[in-house]
């Protein structure tokens, strides 16, 4: 029992780290669009030096908007994920490689069975140092032969960011065994571990090799 104690205290001492962390400024933040923000921020949340992903809504010209009203997609606003990321563990250039790789790019307002400008891919970026990041990537990306289709993700300065309700929240690890969650969220982070191995947390990797073994 004491070990147990002791395991959960360290457990939440590192949660109370990473928090303090977010909190004071010292983690680096992208906020993309990749379709779903469920999909997106249960991605992202895989990646090592990744320590907060909240989903969100950016870009559009009501102030902090339910998801009802974001989901007419008369908003303007885009479901997004927000992330906070160690960029000593994980760089922005690496955060938009996988980006590019695990949602499609060349669709316009729409991502699988999720349709409207809600929807839409875009990155937006909080610098002129991530905006010229993201033009590179793109050009980069558009060169490479990866998706046949020309790429429509927008690049926007950040714009009226706000936190979704709490349900949206922590979706994936919630609800795994919802239909959304077993036929569209479980596929991409299944190929997400399979392309992106060497950006796993490590017991995301250890997952990955159970999955392998099995």
């Amino acid at each position: 029992m004491a070990v147990l104690t002791g395991c959960t205290r360290a457990q939440d001492s590192a949660a109370l780290t990473h928090e303090n962390a977010v909190e004071s400024g010292q983690l680096t933040k992208a906020t993309l669009g990749a379709g779903c923000f469920w999909c997106t921020e249960a991605l992202f949340k895989q990646l090592k030096g990744v320590k907060k992903v909240t989903a969100g809504y950016a870009g559009g010209h009501t102030k902090n908007p339910t998801y009802r009203q974001v989901a007419t997609g008369t908003t303007g606003h885009v479901e997004v994920a927000r992330i906070f990321f160690d960029a000593s563990i994980i760089s922005y250039k690496q955060l938009l490689t996988v980006f590019w790789h695990v949602h499609n790019p060349t669709s316009k307002n729409r991502q699988g069975p999720d349709v409207g400008p809600q929807y839409r891919s875009v990155i937006f970026y909080h610098n002129q140092k991530q905006k010229k990041a993201a033009l590179e990537s793109r050009k980069k990306i558009a060169k490479s032969g990866l998706w046949d289709a020309p790429i429509v993700t927008e690049i926007e300065p950040l714009e009226n960011f706000s936190k979704a309700e709490n349900y949206h929240q922590n979706y994936y690890e919630n609800n795994p065994n919802t239909a959304y969650c077993s036929t569209v969220i479980a596929p991409k982070i299944k190929k997400l571990r399979k392309q992106f191995g060497y950006l796993l947390k490590d017991e995301d990797k250890d997952e990955k090799n159970a999955e392998i073994m099995n």
